[in-house]
């Protein structure tokens, strides 16, 4: 059984990356294109604050995971990125990540983190490139 799962990990490598990569793009267009509305909408067009720096990241390198571009660079940047934010922003406000509302910050950069040394699985440009 573990053998016939081991046979899919590739592929669920790659998918893990895309839906990684496009909820964290979603976050950047948030901030820059008002798209989902909410509370961060248009958010990033402050440039003066460090949420307009996360949003460059989460536009640029979010993109560049989803397509599988670049993927160990852009994870590396984005993993740290996610580090800064929820020690910068989500620590200070609570002990607890459930209550201080970093949890997604924490979990983004230990996923990215392990694209960085997994690379990017099946489904990616990177794989197309290298061929």
């Amino acid at each position: 059984m573990s053998s016939q799962l081991a046979a899919h990990a590739t592929r669920m490598l790659g998918v893990l990356r895309i839906m990684s990569g496009l909820l964290f793009l979603a976050h950047g267009t948030q901030k820059f294109l008002s798209f989902p509305a909410g509370e961060m909408a248009g958010y990033g067009w402050t440039f003066g604050s460090a949420g307009a720096f996360a949003g460059i990241i989460e536009l640029v390198c979010g993109a560049l995971i989803a397509l599988g571009l670049f993927t160990r660079p852009a994870a590396f940047l984005a993993s740290g990125t996610m580090a800064v934010a929820y020690f910068m922003a989500h620590a200070p406000q609570n002990f607890w990540p459930l209550n201080n509302g970093g949890d997604a910050a924490i979990l983004y950069c230990f996923v990215f983190l392990y694209f960085v040394f997994a690379g990017p699985g099946a489904f990616s440009l990177d794989g197309k490139l290298r061929k």
